[in-house]
């Protein structure tokens, strides 16, 4: 499980330094995605191919499922972690998130999300205020 909140940095080459936490669950390799609200999203192989078999059950016959699988898909990148913890996030992943050299990388659960820090604040600051009144149609 991924937790917490940490403010790395993205070096000149595009890699950043995954929190050391972080990175035994992705010893044996990672994949990145497009974030639905454009971050870039880390999953585990494990917990992405767990994830793709969802999206294999969804019907090929509905058009939003077709489209979100083929962008999905089409956008992922698999790596893994050198041994300072740094991966490399991809060009394309690093335009559609905006990701610049301040990131902050979110421990969500199953995944890691790495945000531009100005996006992630402006998220929060929409977010946050309706934290304390979520109701039993989000939570469990």
């Amino acid at each position: 499980m991924f937790l917490g909140t940490h403010t790395p940095k993205l070096d000149e080459k595009g890699r950043l330094i995954l929190p050391a936490k972080f990175r035994d669950p992705l010893t044996t390799g990672l994949v990145m995605t497009k974030g639905q609200e454009r971050c870039v999203v880390i999953w585990p192989n494990e917990q992405f191919e767990e994830f793709a078999e969802s999206l294999r059950q969804r019907s090929q016959n509905n058009e939003k499922v077709r489209a979100y699988t083929r962008v999905f898909f089409s956008s992922a990148f698999d790596d893994s972690a050198d041994k300072q913890g740094r991966v490399t996030i991809p060009a394309p992943l690093r335009e559609w998130a905006g990701l610049n050299r301040d990131l902050v990388v979110v421990g969500a659960d199953t995944r890691i999300e790495v945000w531009d820090t100005l996006a992630w604040s402006q998220y929060l600051a929409i977010q946050e205020p309706g934290f304390a009144s979520l109701d039993e149609g989000v939570m469990p």
